[in-house]
This record gives structure tokens, C-alpha cells and sequence, in this order.
């Protein structure tokens, strides 16, 4: 990661916004971000942040209280009383005993997404499209919305199918937060219902 410019990210928080509307929530994913550079990023408007890492989320959230923290990384059941106490939101769980766990660390008023593979990869995470009635059941906690990762694709294009049916699917459940959309195809994303979208480096370059 170069060193950050509070004016740069300024400059590309405008330019973004400006493409996905008022109604959606730019989230900075600083996985990449050092912790003496997170300053930065207050000083250019940022406040709503999110990071992968368990132990990174820890230490920059204990340096960092006064900004909104995300977890939007692949969720680790045995992580999940380390995260809790740090964030607003999860945005990843996708198993069985991440839900066990927040039955054990978690308010039922926490607040969580569901990950849903909508395109059936293997070995990706996310629960099947057909589990997420079953999930909702389960869950001890909040969901308030689903988030999802699209295949990798040059052309921002190809992920317009996935994003248009996790927004089905959550019309058909009533969640009203989607989390969807990177650095690559964030403006589709925003156009198919998104109301988070996580940007990393197209914001910091």
C-alpha cells in the first residue's frame, strides 16, 4: 500500500459517490491499510471501514473506536468472540457454527448479513441460495441483509446477473442491506440494489 493521501481519497470518495448514489454506503476496506496510516482516512471523510482480519480488526478498532467497523472477511467460527465486541456488523457468516457461536458472544440484537455463493462455486464460501430460508431460522442474531461475492471477471458486466439475484433474494425475505460490489464492479453493483459496496484500492489510488 503507497502512502495514503487524504486528499486523494477525497478526490476518489467524491468520484465515487457521485457514481453509486446518496442511497449507498461506501465502505473503505482497509485490509491492506496499515494502522498508522488509518488517520488518513478520517482526515478525508471516511468513517465507515471494514476489515478481514480477526486480529487486524482488534488492534485498529481499539486505535480507532470513533470509526464504524465492518467485518467483511471470510468468518472463522472460532474468531467470532474476538469480533463481536469491535463491530457494528458482520457481513459474512456462512456456516452453522459462526451462528452457534453468536449465540454464545452475541446480543440477539447484533446485527449480521448472511453470504450466499448465488453462483454455486465450489469451494467458495457462502450457504446455497436454497439454505438461506433455514439459516434465517436459525439464526440467534439480527439479519438484516445478505452480501455476496460474484466469480472474478475483467468485465464489471458479468457480475450484474449475481448482484440482480441476491437483491431477489432479499426482496423475497425481506432484508432490506446488500453488500455488494468491489473496487472492479462497485457502479453495477449500486445500479442492481446494493446498499454497501467495499472499495479498497480504487480508493486509496
Amino acid at each position: 500500500m503507497p502512502h495514503l493521501s487524504a486528499e486523494r481519497v477525497q478526490e476518489n470518495l467524491a468520484r465515487i459517490r457521485a457514481e453509486v448514489g446518496d442511497g449507498v454506503e461506501i465502505l473503505a476496506a482497509v485490509k491492506y491499510v496499515p494502522i498508522e496510516q488509518l488517520d488518513v482516512l478520517a482526515e478525508a471523510g471516511v468513517w465507515l471501514v471494514g476489515e478481514n482480519r480477526a486480529q487486524d480488526l482488534e488492534a485498529k478498532a481499539e486505535r480507532y473506536p470513533d470509526f464504524r467497523w465492518h467485518f467483511i472477511g471470510q468468518l472463522q467460527s472460532r474468531k467470532v468472540k474476538q469480533i463481536v465486541p469491535w463491530v457494528e456488523l458482520i457481513h459474512s457468516v456462512a456456516s452453522e457454527s459462526a451462528l452457534r457461536q453468536l449465540a454464545r458472544h452475541a446480543e440477539p440484537e447484533f446485527e449480521i448479513l448472511l453470504e450466499v455463493n448465488v453462483a454455486g462455486e465450489e469451494g467458495k464460501a457462502g450457504i446455497d441460495p436454497s439454505e438461506l430460508p433455514r439459516y434465517l431460522e436459525l439464526s440467534p442474531v439480527k439479519v438484516v441483509g445478505l452480501m455476496t461475492m460474484p466469480p472474478f471477471a475483467s468485465d464489471p458486466e458479468a457480475s450484474r446477473p449475481y448482484f440482480a439475484r441476491l437483491k431477489q433474494l432479499a426482496d423475497q425475505h425481506g432484508l432490506e442491506q446488500l453488500s455488494m460490489g468491489t473496487s472492479q464492479d462497485y457502479a453495477v453493483a449500486a445500479a442492481e440494489g446494493a446498499t454497501v459496496v467495499r472499495i479498497g484500492t480504487t480508493l486509496y489510488t
